[in-house]
């Protein structure tokens, strides 16, 4: 009888184990998919306007992404996405045309370029800090090749002022400080974002 019943809270434990690691997954895939930024950025009246956001995959995130968000936070893990905008210190418009789309602030730095057939050129990659095993880093990452995503831009009529959006898979990178390559991530990271009324700035 003792065995059974042994048996028996052995196999009620492992059910409730089971149903909170579900739980804890379907509400990080609800934040996951609440957390998509939007395609575009529809108010200028403020000026020039960007929005940088990066998504890790869930198995580049501690146990597989299935804590939450808050968990993430507090014990400074890796996070499941990272962002910075217009207005972050130190943000600047490098560079921005009908191919090109260079953004920066502090130990930020996106540039994307597309070839003359609208794909992801080989020079595009984003500098950006993360915190990878109780690490502080600043990683440079690089799409695949061929490069998945798009950059697309639009002017505004009788203005010299560019909008648009893009997505970029990023599937390598490297300690962006000491060049070295690193086994993360796992799976690509992917890129988005928007921006409005952004112009070449002068020289």
């Amino acid at each position: 009888m003792k065995t059974s019943m042994r048996k028996s809270l052995i196999i009620i434990a492992l059910a409730l184990l089971v149903g909170l690691v579900c739980l804890l997954w379907l509400a990080s895939r609800s934040n996951e998919t609440n957390d998509m930024p939007a395609d575009n950025l529809s108010n200028t009246s403020q000026g020039p306007a960007f929005e940088v956001r990066v998504i890790v995959p869930r198995s580049g995130l501690p146990l597989g992404g299935i804590l939450p968000d808050w968990v993430l936070k507090k014990y400074d893990l890796t996070p499941r996405e990272l962002q910075f905008d217009q207005t972050g210190r130190g943000a600047r418009i490098v560079s921005v045309g009908n191919n090109r789309l260079e953004i920066s602030a502090d130990v930020w730095n996106l540039l994307i370029e597309i070839d003359d057939q609208g794909r992801i050129a080989p020079a595009t990659h984003f500098v950006f800090p993360i915190k990878l095993g109780g690490r502080n880093l600043r990683l440079s990452c690089q799409p695949a090749d061929p490069a998945t995503g798009y950059l697309g831009t639009t002017k505004h009529a009788g203005s010299d002022e560019l909008g648009g959006r893009f997505l970029v898979e990023l599937a390598t990178c490297k300690n962006a400080d000491s060049g070295k390559t690193t086994n993360w991530p796992p799976a690509p990271l992917t890129l988005r974002g928007s921006f409005a009324g952004l112009t070449q700035p002068r020289p």
